[in-house]
């Protein structure tokens, strides 16, 4: 059994503790959809006992990009899991996965493959509850019924948006608190 010194104990301590506590510059909220989408990902399979198997995890992959909008669905395409993707590189989470490997490594690790991976980032959080809807942008009140998956296509003016908006949000109270602009 190999024993350190304690001097070489406490430095290699030191070390890890302040390299973990100082990020990195500019990697604060780096990978920030690759982590987010991964953990989720991640986190049904094993809530469902799924067997971690590369094929099993590839199909619930590209079962799981069917549902997702957005950046979330930007990353199945880099990643190869939608239907109208050029490149494939699910193996480069598949493999992985299958070993529980921590999705970070997994992000780290498609970063080096692709860059937009990481680049991408969730907009910005608009609280519903306290903004004034009527002083927002025609084109933003589109973006937040598109978020909710709703279409206004007999609004032409701005105060038809704000009314639909008012109307649908009882129904899509768990999207009105964080609704992504």
């Amino acid at each position: 059994m190999w024993c350190a010194s304690p001097a070489a104990l406490v430095a290699f301590c030191a070390g890890f503790w302040v390299s973990n506590l100082v990020p990195a510059r500019g990697e604060g909220a780096d990978c920030e959809v690759c982590k987010e989408f991964l953990s989720r990902f991640y986190n049904s399979l094993v809530a469902r006992g799924v067997n971690f198997s590369l094929d099993t995890i590839e199909k619930e992959l590209i079962s799981f990009c069917l549902d997702v909008k957005g950046k979330e669905n930007r990353l199945c395409y880099y990643l190869g899991a939608t239907k109208d993707a050029a490149t494939k590189i699910l193996s480069e989470v598949t493999r992985p996965m299958s070993v529980h490997m921590p999705v970070i490594k997994i992000c780290e690790k498609l970063k080096k493959i692709d860059n937009q991976i990481c680049e991408m980032k969730y907009e910005k959080k608009l609280d519903l509850a306290s903004v004034d809807l009527s002083k927002m942008r025609v084109a933003e009140l589109k973006q937040i019924l598109q978020s909710w998956g709703e279409e206004c296509r007999a609004c032409a003016e701005k105060t038809d948006f704000v009314r639909l908006i008012r109307e649908l949000a009882p129904q899509h109270a768990a999207a009105l608190p964080n609704t992504e602009l």
